[in-house]
């Protein structure tokens, strides 16, 4: 006998109104702290060894959750017999807007205008492409983790499936987002701010309804409107086309006061 199975529980009235309260909350301090933004802000690039301790973790926490997503859908087969859930609609969309993200942020770190890009540029732009690609789905993924890890369906002892599951895959979110970092275009912006509060806005609009699996139409319009906003996050990242690194420094001159307005040294002249 196959059982049909959702891969996450609803949640309750009560559950409901505490998620989406406290989704509207994050939406709101995110919008506060856009509206202090007024220049992009660059983040430290990692050296050569913690750049590479990066991609280490990455690989082997995805490697983790491979191999852990694979022998927890065994051991439910052998607790329960063969299972099946509902249809998937929504990674078509996720392989269309990585599809175009990669190529937008290739654009976006490429273009100089008419003249031409060096080898060593067009490189590091599709590096920043492929960095940011990959961030773009996981900062949807990790606030929607967050939400459904407790009410997931997992083989018994069912805390530790939780444990195995979904500890690597946080790794996985967490070194995703630090690899941004290898690219000398990203940039937080105002603009990215405002995009990330309104994923958590449509967030919050899916829990006032539950946070129900896209299986009928208003939770698939959320789930899809808020990976899309995800998308569009990783894209602004990188909307500055000066490299954080080069960044033009100001004119001596225009950075200090007028010589002839300071008064000198002694006071009397």
């Amino acid at each position: 006998m196959t059982h049909y199975i959702v891969p996450w529980s609803p949640l309750t009235q009560t559950g409901s109104i505490i998620l989406a309260t406290l989704l509207f909350v994050i939406t709101g301090i995110l919008l506060s702290i856009g509206t202090r933004i007024h220049h992009p802000l660059a983040a430290k690039r990692p050296g050569l060894f913690l750049g590479a301790c990066l991609v280490v973790i990455f690989l082997l926490s995805g490697f983790a959750f491979v191999v852990s997503s694979y022998t927890e859908a065994l051991t439910l087969i052998k607790q329960i017999g063969p299972v099946t859930g509902p249809a998937n609609h929504i990674t078509p969309i996720t392989l269309a807007c990585g599809f175009v993200a990669f190529f937008v942020i290739l654009y976006l770190t490429s273009s100089r205008g008419t003249s031409p890009i060096s080898q060593r540029q067009f490189w590091v732009a599709v590096g920043s492409a492929i960095v940011g690609t990959i961030a773009a789905p996981l900062i949807f993924e990790l606030p929607f983790d967050l939400i459904v890890m407790g009410r997931a369906q997992y083989p018994t002892p069912h805390v530790l499936w939780a444990v195995l599951y979904f500890f690597p895959l946080f790794l996985v979110e967490i070194s995703s987002f630090a690899m941004l970092t290898f690219s000398p275009f990203m940039k937080v912006s105002r603009l990215t701010l405002f995009l990330l509060a309104g994923m958590f806005f449509v967030f919050a609009v899916w829990a006032v309804f539950g946070f129900t699996y896209a299986s009928s139409t208003l939770p698939y319009a959320c789930n899809a409107i808020s990976k899309i906003l995800a998308f569009a996050v990783a894209v602004s990242l990188f909307l500055t086309k000066q490299p954080a690194a080069h960044a033009p420094a100001e004119p001596i001159g225009e950075s200090l006061p007028n010589r002839e307005s300071m008064p000198s040294a002694s006071g009397l002249v």
